[in-house]
């Protein structure tokens, strides 16, 4: 119903626009996770560990300095968007999600709590998956298992599969769809 209800720019500008700009944010993700492995397959440095001297606002965490770091915030952000997208998504947890003017307390409380699961996950999984090394004065590096290299490239590896798999179904999918349709349409 909404697709039919918008307007023409958003149909013909608007989803393509925003389409492209998810698979942008996705494919950068995932080639900054291959990236990653091959750093973790080359250099002990590459592991998420904590940071000793944090020299905030002196060293920059990115390569690429100030649009690198501006980057990592707008890939996290997807991450953290998508992780909530995901979730909510999921068979398990459709039913958490809240209505409007009709839920219940305890589902708010279960809300508050998943948020608050996710949302303190999120250092450690941009961490792990090399997006940042940026240890957000939480010190997230003391986690034993971070300094383990079979879960962390395991980690990365099942990221970057999953990922492009998703990736590669959606689109083609869609360009499948879009080409039995228009051959539809034509015969």
């Amino acid at each position: 119903e909404l697709r039919y209800q918008a307007s023409p720019w958003q149909r013909n500008l608007g989803y393509p626009l925003a389409m492209l700009g998810l698979l942008a944010l996705t494919g950068i993700s995932v080639l900054i996770v291959c990236f990653h492995v091959l750093e973790l397959l080359l250099d002990d440095a590459a592991m998420p560990r904590g940071i000793q001297d944090a020299s905030l606002g002196q060293v920059s965490f990115s390569i690429f300095g100030s649009f690198g770091a501006a980057l990592q915030v707008i890939l996290i952000f997807y991450l953290m968007v998508s992780s909530v997208v995901g979730f909510y998504s999921s068979p398990l947890f459709t039913q958490l999600l809240p209505e409007r003017q009709d839920t219940p307390l305890t589902k708010i409380i279960g809300n508050c709590v998943s948020l608050l699961v996710l949302s303190s996950a999120l250092p450690v999984f941009s961490r792990t998956l090399g997006i940042t090394r940026f240890d957000l004065l939480g010190d997230f590096g003391r986690f034993n298992w971070l300094g383990n290299f079979y879960i962390v490239f395991s980690y990365n590896m099942g990221f970057a599969g999953l990922t492009t798999l998703c990736l590669v179904k959606k689109v083609s999918w869609t360009v499948r769809a879009e080409l039995i349709r228009a051959l539809g349409e034509e015969g």
